[in-house]
């Protein structure tokens, strides 16, 4: 258990590594699927170029949503966009530069599946087949046909073992015509993507430095802030849970006793210990206001402490209790405590 505990920690405490590895991994997982997948053109007038296009377009974007359910940043940006202005403002940059980079990371895996079904061709062959130019490759002294049988006959390109139009346009040729087409798009939309990801990673900074560092600086803040609050909350859950148990076999025991049944009581070492990490918190409600007053006015980014309300408010929001808060410092892994007087 503590292996997989260290393993954890490290994947954590190195996330952005891990992350690009993942969308590494989904960028091979891509390719194979492709190269496994077994594509069967339907060789009809009407389904060919809903089936062409869809194998090229529908996968890249379920792998486009896979790589932000896959980012652990998903659910903060969302929680950061979502939560109430409260005594901390929200800058529209940050969020931004946030999904800006969940994007990027997360469109690997389409670009490769895009460049890949473009340069291998089937997908252009399938969807487009029925606008080989037929005057410029074709038989020009083959008899007219009406418009539906030459579309039905150029459909079966795909399908060698089933055209029957040879006399009309040699399969081959409209093959190797159509696979040209592919190709070239494929490697005028892997040039494209490598110029945008060029500019958006090397040129962006140098335009507005300032700005590039304060929302990087911030998005790196929102999340450090995150993990400290989930292991403050998780070493005070534990606490509660300690204490609750060590409460739940002393009334055992001291019931027991009351009925005669001498058995011998140990007194517990880290009682102490536990509810003094508790600080003060040591009910549901209290916890759940706790909780909410979190979530509705975060404190704000100075590290002096704010005045105390003197009309008993929170953000407008919390009133008519005596409770503890407890004020997390956002830069050590430790917190401090300060008492709040609700009237």
């Amino acid at each position: 258990m503590d292996k997989f505990r260290m393993i954890f920690q490290f994947f954590q405490s190195n996330q952005e590594s891990f992350m690009n590895g993942i969308c590494g991994i989904m960028a091979l997982a891509s390719t194979q699927i492709y190269s496994a997948f077994d594509f069967n053109c339907p060789c009809l007038p009407r389904y060919n170029l809903a089936y062409g296009l869809g194998i090229l377009l529908v996968p890249p974007f379920i792998l486009f949503l896979l790589g932000f359910v896959l980012n652990n940043n998903v659910s903060m940006l969302a929680e950061e966009w979502r939560r109430p202005q409260g005594q901390r403002g929200k800058d529209p940059a940050v969020l931004r530069y946030m999904f800006c980079s969940m994007a990027q990371r997360a469109m690997i895996a389409p670009v490769v599946w895009v460049s890949v079904t473009l340069l291998d061709g089937k997908c252009i062959t399938c969807a487009f087949c029925t606008l080989v130019p037929v005057e410029t490759l074709g038989n020009a002294s083959h008899p007219s046909l009406s418009q539906g049988d030459m579309k039905r006959v150029l459909a079966r390109i795909p399908c060698k073992e089933i055209y029957d139009g040879q006399e009309l346009i040699a399969n081959e040729v409209a093959v190797r015509y159509l696979r040209c087409i592919s190709q070239a798009l494929g490697w005028c939309f892997v040039l494209l993507m490598t110029m945008l990801a060029f500019l958006v990673r090397s040129l962006r900074p140098c335009f507005s430095q300032a700005a590039f560092l304060k929302s990087r600086y911030w998005s790196h803040y929102i999340d450090i802030e995150r993990k400290l609050f989930d292991e403050t909350c998780t070493e005070h859950a534990r606490s509660f849970a300690k204490v609750c148990i060590q409460q739940f076999f002393e009334g055992m025991s001291a019931d027991l006793v009351a009925a005669h049944c001498h058995l011998p009581r140990k007194a517990a070492g880290d009682a102490g210990e536990a509810t003094e990490k508790l600080l003060g918190i040591t009910d549901w409600d209290t916890m759940n206001m706790v909780l909410k007053s979190w979530h509705r006015c975060k404190p704000p980014l100075h590290l002096h402490p704010p005045a105390l309300p003197k009309s008993g408010l929170c953000c407008g929001g919390c009133q008519g209790r005596h409770y503890q808060i407890c004020k997390t410092s956002f830069l050590l892994p430790r917190a401090q405590c300060w008492a709040v007087l609700w009237v």
